[in-house]
C-alpha cells in the first residue's frame, strides 16, 4: 500500500488539469461532485474549485449538505491564493554556487532545515543511485522542516502526505523535484487533519530510494511525531 501511495504522489503532482472520464451526463450532480472530490483529494485545486462551486450551486437548497462543499471551496481558494503569492518567487534563480555537504549529525541532534536545503543536490530520478553520502548519513536523524501539505490518501483523517516547498507547482501541474519532496507518514493508528497553510513537521528521517514497478517514487520519508501550523 505504501509503494502504491508513493506512486500516486508522482501521478498527483504531475497530473495535468484533465478530469476523469465518466459515463454519467456532465450535468449530473453526483458525477460533478465525484469529479470535484477526486480533483480536491489529488491537490488539483485549480481544477476542483469551479466544480465545487457548481456543486455548491446545486446544493443551495440543501444547507445540511452544502457545508462541507463550502469548506472545500475555502481550502481551494486559500491554496490558490498562496500559490499566486508564491509565483514571483519561482522565477528567482536558485543556483547559489557549489553544493555544500551536510555536516555529520550529532547524537540526539534535531536537524532544522528547509526541504531544498535537505535535497541540495541534483538527482537522477530515472536511474537513481546518486544520493550524496553526506545526505545518506542523515538517515535516522530527527528532523524539523517546514512546507505545504499535499494529501496522498484522503482529505480527512490523513495518514500520509507529501510535504513540498510550495503549492504553486502542484496546483498547476509543475511538480517539485523528487529530492524536494518528503513523504510524511503518521504513526500507526494516528492521523492529522488537512491544513492549507504552511506547516512544521518533526519526526524521524529516512533516506532511501523507494521504487514501485521499477520507478523511483521517493527518497525522503519522515515518520512524524509532530505536525503543526507555522505561526504567523
Amino acid at each position: 500500500m505504501r509503494s502504491l501511495c508513493c506512486s500516486i504522489l508522482l501521478l498527483t503532482l504531475c497530473a495535468s488539469p484533465v478530469l476523469a472520464q465518466t459515463t454519467k451526463p456532465a450535468d449530473d450532480p453526483a458525477a460533478t461532485k465525484l469529479a470535484a472530490t477526486e480533483a480536491f483529494n489529488r491537490g488539483e485545486f485549480a481544477v476542483a474549485l469551479p466544480l465545487l462551486q457548481k456543486v455548491a450551486d446545486q446544493l443551495k437548497n440543501k444547507p445540511d449538505q452544502a457545508g462541507q462543499v463550502q469548506e472545500q471551496i475555502r481550502v481551494c481558494q486559500k491554496n490558490l491564493e498562496i500559490s499566486a503569492q508564491a509565483q514571483p518567487q519561482q522565477s528567482v534563480p536558485t543556483d547559489t554556487g557549489p553544493r555544500k555537504p551536510h555536516p555529520a549529525p550529532k547524537p540526539g541532534e534535531e536537524l532544522s532545515m528547509t526541504i531544498k536545503e535537505l535535497g541540495n543536490f541534483d538527482y537522477d530520478a530515472e536511474k537513481g543511485g546518486n544520493i550524496p553520502d553526506d545526505v545518506k548519513a542523515l538517515s535516522g536523524s530527527k528532523l524539523k522542516v517546514k512546507g505545504f501539505m499535499v494529501p496522498m490518501d484522503q482529505a480527512d483523517s490523513i495518514t500520509q502526505f507529501a510535504l513540498v516547498p510550495s503549492l504553486f507547482g502542484c496546483c498547476y501541474g509543475q511538480p517539485p523535484q523528487i529530492q524536494h519532496t518528503i513523504i510524511v507518514n503518521c504513526p500507526k493508528g494516528k492521523s492529522v487533519s488537512y491544513f492549507p497553510d504552511e506547516i512544521e513537521v518533526s519526526g524521524k528521517l529516512t533516506v532511501e530510494e523507494k521504487k514501485d514497478e521499477g520507478f523511483i517514487v521517493s527518497i525522503f520519508e519522515v515518520e512524524c511525531s509532530s505536525v503543526k501550523p507555522v505561526g504567523k
